[in-house]
């Protein structure tokens, strides 16, 4: 696996702003001419050019394949930089288990995903959220279930994903790690592409070499592998840096 050798740092600390917080450092919407911001347009061209070879990509699966390994701040930051694009763009909670979306963009209606799915009667638009950026819509988690993998594997979830790639120019999903349960799976096949965050400071080979064998088996559409240089804040810089890899390949992880 071969990954972009330019990397860049964004800060784990909580965006300092009267609407958030907590959650994932919205970097590209607070400082968007930060070079980390820059670094994450740059991520969103090489996405773009990786989609090349799979056709139009307008639902995009992000997961990793642990817990804690940045996929979250790297799924927010994204979205806002695609949006900033000028694209109209979704980003949807899937992580039911640990949602992070209504936090990092200041919602507080909890209305969201799992109210979708639950309720048969329920209205696309009611849990479609606006954020104070332009292009760029959210859905939140909605209250935790007490069977995520089953409501994200259901027909209606299949719908709802046509109904929205209909409707926006790129739909994020933001679902939990591979190797913790079943939920990413069982959306892989629903999605034009896959990105897997690797985190040079908690994912190990093996981790990541399950994870590959995973996407081989399903036959997922995987565009790439994020890495997360989370080894820089014990050098002592203040966060993460990332390069961008394509494809299945070696898994050089630690």
């Amino acid at each position: 696996m071969a990954f972009f050798r330019k990397r860049s740092q964004i800060g784990r600390d909580r965006l300092s702003t009267e609407t958030m917080t907590k959650g994932a450092r919205l970097i590209t919407a607070a400082e968007p001419k930060n070079p980390v911001s820059e670094q994450f347009r740059t991520l969103r061209t090489n996405i773009e050019f990786a989609s090349v070879a799979k056709g139009d990509v307008k639902t995009l699966l992000i997961s990793s394949a642990l817990p804690s390994e940045g996929k979250s701040t790297i799924t927010a930051n994204l979205a806002v930089a695609c949006a900033q694009q000028g694209k109209k763009v979704l980003l949807v909670d899937a992580d039911l288990r640990r949602p992070t979306v209504a936090v990092t963009f200041g919602i507080t209606d909890n209305h969201g995903l799992t109210n979708y799915l639950a309720d048969a009667n329920s209205d696309i638009q009611a849990i479609i959220h606006k954020t104070s950026m332009d292009k760029l819509d959210v859905v939140t988690s909605g209250p935790v279930p007490p069977n995520p993998a089953e409501l994200l594997g259901s027909g209606r979830m299949t719908t709802l994903i046509s109904e929205l790639r209909a409707h926006y120019d790129l739909v994020i999903f933001d679902v939990p790690p591979f190797l913790m349960v079943t939920d990413a799976q069982v959306l892989m096949s629903k999605m034009d592409g896959v990105a897997i965050v690797v985190s040079a400071d908690k994912t190990t080979k093996g981790a990541l070499q399950r994870t590959n064998d995973i996407l081989k088996i399903a036959g997922s559409p995987v565009l790439g592998f994020i890495y997360n240089d989370m080894n820089r804040k014990k050098k002592g810089s203040a966060g993460y840096g990332y390069g961008y890899g394509y494809g299945y390949g070696d898994t050089k992880a630690k």
